[in-house]
């Protein structure tokens, strides 16, 4: 039996609006990085504080997730129209002024990319159940697109408009605007019908279902595979005798492989209903990668290409899992905010806790051991989540 068309020419307005939602949810944040300089110069902020400054988005989308709650009651248009809301409202309130407004507007701007965060899969799920890898892997790349755009525009956005770093955070409201407008025009007309509930689906708790929590455990720890990497490989790779420019390039590599690795999914996916070998495989693969850093660091570009390309094999396999292990586009949307509120927990947990085994261990060897530790962990999970079975089914 075919598949539906993936678009039809009425549909083009909300995904639009999908993807304008995708292209907001990341470089808010990532822009914060390259500014930090900046930041501490006219703020006097110490390392500490800025160090919060961009680990609190992380703890924000955990705690912020359940706030996507609401699109039992509004609809997931109208919530989505909301969360572009509070990402504007923040935005524009942490380039304010007082230094209170930085931390202020961070939480609002993460609260409403926490809601789309989970929101996303929940739209696919509804809209595209037929071509879940396909529209799950584009959402994939569009936020690590935008997320590098966020990265690569801030220090040329500071130069270049009034307010030097404000101005450049602030530069973000215009795209969270945009999106802002599109997905209000939700309130401008009735609600839409909701499709029926699946009635097994919705007597599933996901939260009592170990697929679930397989699902869950495969996106915190593919999060832990992302952002210990991007956030602590630099400095393994200068202590392993690298110039700093040098081992800025090679993480730049790592995302970049890891972008290309994204691209793949969709022909991955659809190959067939059974992800198990492809889990183990990324995992695996992240895994050798972090193993040679540790053995062997002069070959430091090889093995940072490889966790590259294993996180950019995982992370658009950990979304795509939301929608092929559940039934209906509700059941979508619990299992997105069980399993994003959890992962960004351990998403912040695991570049606080590699710090920490490098401080108490004075070296790289432990910390890289625990992180390869977590791999092993991260191939199990992912072959039991990548079974073709759904929470409401058998097993579930």
């Amino acid at each position: 039996m075919s598949k539906p068309p993936l678009f039809r020419r009425a549909q083009l307005p909300a995904f639009l609006a999908f993807l304008l939602l995708a292209v907001n949810l990341r470089p808010a944040i990532t822009a914060v990085g390259p500014l930090v300089g900046s930041i501490q110069e006219t703020t006097g902020l110490s390392g500490t504080a800025l160090g919060m400054l961009t680990s609190l988005p992380l703890l924000a989308f955990a705690a912020f997730s359940p706030l996507a709650g609401f699109a039992r009651r509004l609809g997931l248009e109208r919530t989505a129209a909301c969360a572009m809301l509070m990402l504007l409202a923040g935005v524009l309130l942490r380039s304010a002024g007082p230094t209170a407004a930085l931390y202020a507007g961070t939480l609002v701007l993460a609260a409403g990319i926490a809601v789309g965060n989970v929101l996303a899969p929940s739209f696919i799920k509804r809209d595209y159940a037929a071509h879940v890898g396909t529209l799950t892997t584009l959402y994939a790349m569009v936020l690590a697109l935008s997320a590098a755009a966020g990265t690569g525009l801030a220090v040329p956005l500071e130069r270049v408009l009034p307010g030097g770093w404000r101005g450049a955070l602030a530069a973000w409201a215009l795209p969270a605007a945009a999106a802002a407008i599109l997905w209000a025009r939700a309130f401008l007309r009735p609600r839409a019908p909701e499709p029926p509930a699946d009635p097994v689906a919705a007597n599933t708790s996901v939260w009592r279902s170990p697929l679930a929590w397989c699902v869950t455990a495969f996106m915190g720890l593919q999060s832990i595979c992302f952002y210990v990497p991007v956030g602590w490989f630099p400095r393994v790779i200068q202590d392993a005798g690298y110039d700093p420019a040098v081992a800025g390039l090679m993480i730049t590599a790592f995302q970049l492989v890891s972008l290309v690795a994204s691209a793949t999914m969709p022909r991955l996916l659809a190959a067939r209903p059974d992800q198990r070998a492809l889990a183990v495989f990324a995992s695996l693969v992240i895994l050798t990668g972090v193993l040679g850093l540790m053995l062997h660091p002069a070959w430091a570009l090889l093995w940072v290409s490889l966790a590259g390309l294993g996180s950019g094999l995982s992370f658009p396999l950990a979304l795509a899992f939301i929608g092929l292990r559940t039934t209906d586009h509700r059941q979508a949307a619990s299992l997105s905010l069980m399993s994003q509120s959890i992962g960004y927990l351990l998403a912040a947990a695991g570049p606080l806790l590699f710090g920490l085994a490098h401080d108490l261990s004075g070296g790289w060897t432990a910390p890289l051991a625990g992180l390869a530790a977590s791999t092993v962990v991260l191939a199990v999970v992912g072959y039991r989540a990548g079974q073709a079975r759904t929470i409401s089914g058998a097993g579930g």
